[in-house]
């Protein structure tokens, strides 16, 4: 089973937990520091997962149409293209299968084949690598960002309603942080251990940077 058709909702959703998890984590963490109460922590917290969740959802929306933009205006030129020189579009694709190790008898003989079939198709796919399963789609993009935030904002605001002692809190979001990147590296094919590393080394660093400003102001 292949992967590649998960990397426009996995990569959205990787983000869009850990940046839920980390900046709010990151945030009661800081506001916690300063010596406030729970009350103020976790007001702080149910405001950076609305804040964070609409603020990835549009990001991520914006980011990917851009993307999406793109690809519509290059296959719009290669239409052109296909139109005006068709000749010399179906050498540019003979070319193309030459380079990659067909014969030139072969090479010519397929270009023609599937300038028949779909020149279209053949031209994005071969030429500009655009297929189906990895084009850009700003609305999956946006809403799946947008409930992975909301879904790893949400670990450390129900550990608030616990507590709101900052090494606790900061332990929950590395133990949630070591366990989204096992999981995604699941999904995606990648080395757990690597992917767990990463993601906890940018967690920890915000959350003591946010620890450190907090306990600054609060004295």
């Amino acid at each position: 089973m292949h992967r590649l058709h998960r990397t426009g909702w996995l990569r959205a959703a990787v983000l869009g937990a850990n940046d839920g998890i980390v900046s709010t984590a990151s945030l009661m963490i800081g506001v916690s520091a300063t010596g406030a109460g729970s009350g103020a922590v976790l007001t702080a917290g149910v405001a950076g997962l609305a804040a964070g969740a609409f603020s990835m959802a549009a990001g991520e929306y914006v980011s990917v149409s851009s993307q999406r933009d793109t690809e519509i205006a290059d296959t719009e030129i290669e239409r052109e293209s296909i139109r005006r020189n068709p000749e010399g579009e179906l050498d540019e694709l003979t070319e193309i299968y030459v380079g990659r190790g067909l014969s030139r008898p072969l090479a010519e003989r397929v270009a023609a084949e599937l300038h028949r079939h779909d020149p279209l198709e053949a031209h994005l796919r071969d030429e500009l690598g655009l297929v189906d399963s990895t084009a850009a789609r700003p609305m999956q993009a946006g809403l799946t960002s947008a409930f992975a935030f909301c879904s790893g904002a949400l670990i450390p605001i129900l550990v608030g309603l616990a507590t709101t002692r900052e090494w606790i809190l900061a332990v929950v979001a590395l133990l949630a942080l070591a366990l989204l990147g096992v999981v995604g590296a699941r999904l995606g094919g990648a080395r757990p251990g690597v992917a767990a590393l990463r993601v906890l080394v940018g967690g920890g660093l915000a959350m003591a940077a946010t620890a450190g400003i907090g306990t600054l102001f609060g004295t």
